[in-house]
C-alpha cells in the first residue's frame, strides 16, 4: 500500500495535461497547474488536487456535473466563485460545495487578486461522468479506464453540442 499521507507543501504542482490544456483565444483566459493527490496517496473513492490559478484566469470552464460532487477549500489568494446565476467572493479558508445536478449548479473559480489563487478540491469519482458547459452549450462526456501495462491513466473524452447528435442507427 501507498503511504496515505502527504504534506500539502509536498504536492508538486506542474501544467495541465494536453487534454486540458487551453488554446487559441481560450488561452487568455484559462490558465491553471495541478498537483494530483489522489493517486499518490492511494485514494480509491475521491479524487483531491491542488489548483493554481494565475491572476485574471480560470482554471476551467463554467460548469456543472451530473454525476459527481465537488467541494473546494480556498487556500491561497482571493477570487469570486460563479455558482449558477449568482457570483460570490471567495478567499483564504472559505470551503465550497458544488453537488451534483443541472446547470443550477455550474460553477467556475475566477482569481480577482494580484497573487495565485490555490485550492484543495475533492470529488467523487464515479465514472462515467456527463459534464454540461452552460456559456457555451457544449456537453462532455468522460470515462475513465484501468490504467495500461506502463501503468498510464486511460480516458475517454468526447465533447459536442446536442444539436450535433448522430442518429442512433446512422452507419448501421
Amino acid at each position: 500500500m501507498k503511504k496515505p499521507i502527504i504534506n500539502i507543501d509536498e504536492v508538486e504542482l506542474q501544467p495541465r495535461s494536453p487534454m486540458f490544456a487551453a488554446t487559441g483565444e481560450a488561452a487568455e483566459r484559462f490558465d491553471a497547474k495541478m498537483g494530483m493527490i489522489a493517486p499518490v496517496i492511494g485514494a480509491q473513492q475521491l479524487g483531491y488536487n491542488i489548483t493554481s490559478v494565475p491572476p485574471g484566469m480560470r482554471a476551467f470552464p463554467f460548469h456543472n456535473h451530473r454525476v459527481n460532487e465537488e467541494m473546494f477549500l480556498i487556500l491561497e489568494g482571493v477570487g469570486e466563485a460563479r455558482i449558477g446565476g449568482q457570483v460570490y467572493p471567495i478567499k483564504k479558508n472559505d470551503i465550497i460545495a458544488c453537488p451534483a445536478g443541472d446547470e443550477s449548479t455550474a460553477h467556475q473559480f475566477i482569481n480577482t487578486g494580484e497573487s495565485e489563487l490555490k485550492y484543495l478540491s475533492v470529488s467523487t469519482k464515479t465514472s462515467p461522468e456527463i459534464a454540461n458547459y452552460p456559456d457555451s452549450g457544449k456537453f462532455a462526456v468522460l470515462a475513465d479506464y484501468p490504467a495500461d501495462e506502463d501503468g498510464n491513466p486511460q480516458r475517454f473524452m468526447y465533447v459536442g453540442k446536442a444539436d450535433e447528435s448522430k442518429d442512433y442507427w446512422e452507419g448501421e
